[in-house]
């Protein structure tokens, strides 16, 4: 099933993607959710961001080639995680498919893609073993980590690098019939590919990510867990577009616009 939340006379709903249509329905995927039989063309509505999590968790350096990449661009060795660590992201930064990425008038042109898979907590989880930890995912949408390299270099904390208003667009919607194995990743600057990479071939899976999280935070329905990116990047520069495809789930596109 495919979970959009979109926006029908002013108020954001949810609705069941199916083709090239979407169908309101009344409540959300969480809590439970009933048919209106109200279908209206997909291409006609807009589209929000597919859920405004409670908790916007972020997976850092979870595939290899990117641990090697940043650390070239430090100019010091590797630092491979030895075990799953989680940090924040802020829900301000979030923006839809279609929105704009602004770029701050004063920020550097070292400001980057990163294209992420992201799970999407269904059911509140503790204490959840490896083996249970998917049961606990509603499903998958596609995430845009925008970061400021020199900003992120230079602050003491990624407060306006990674979470600058704009910097984190998400979706278009959230699938929940997803075979995480057979995922690709492909991110395109200007329809020209830039990264292709198997989704699911991180550091630590994201089923490790939830199992560790969940022996010391309480996962709940709605939040997100963004699980890293492959590869290194092309600076973005005003007037680009920036996609992110994942099999299976979608493609998240968004222009790019600096501000004067």
């Amino acid at each position: 099933m495919r979970w959009a939340r979109i926006e029908v006379d002013g108020a954001a709903v949810h609705g069941i993607v199916e083709g090239d249509e979407v169908e309101v329905v009344t409540g959300d995927p969480f809590d439970g959710y009933e048919r209106t039989g109200n279908r209206l063309p997909l291409d006609a509505v807009k589209l929000l961001v597919p859920v405004v999590p409670k908790t916007f968790y972020a997976a850092g350096l979870n595939y290899l080639e990117h641990v090697k990449e940043q650390a070239a661009l430090r100019g010091t060795e590797p630092n491979i995680a030895e075990r799953p660590e989680i940090g924040y992201r802020a829900n301000n930064a979030l923006i839809a498919h279609g929105e704009a990425i602004v770029i701050p008038a004063d920020a550097t042109d070292k400001v980057e893609y990163e294209g992420e898979i992201v799970a999407v907590i269904g059911k509140q989880a503790k204490h959840v073993a490896v083996a249970d930890a998917l049961d606990c995912v509603l499903g998958y949408t596609i995430g845009n980590d925008v970061s400021e390299r020199n900003w992120q270099k230079s602050d003491r904390t990624m407060w306006r690098s990674k979470n600058t208003d704009t910097f984190k667009p998400m979706g278009p919607w959230i699938e929940t019939d997803v075979d995480l194995d057979a995922l690709e990743t492909t991110v395109r600057l200007n329809g020209e590919e830039m990264i292709r990479f198997k989704t699911n071939h991180m550091l630590f899976g994201i089923e490790a990510y939830i199992s560790a999280m969940s022996q010391y935070i309480t996962l709940q329905a709605g939040d997100v867990i963004w699980m890293g990116t492959e590869g290194a990047a092309r600076n973005l520069e005003d007037g680009d577009v920036v996609e992110v495809e994942i099999d299976g789930i979608g493609t998240l596109s968004n222009p790019v616009i600096r501000e004067g």
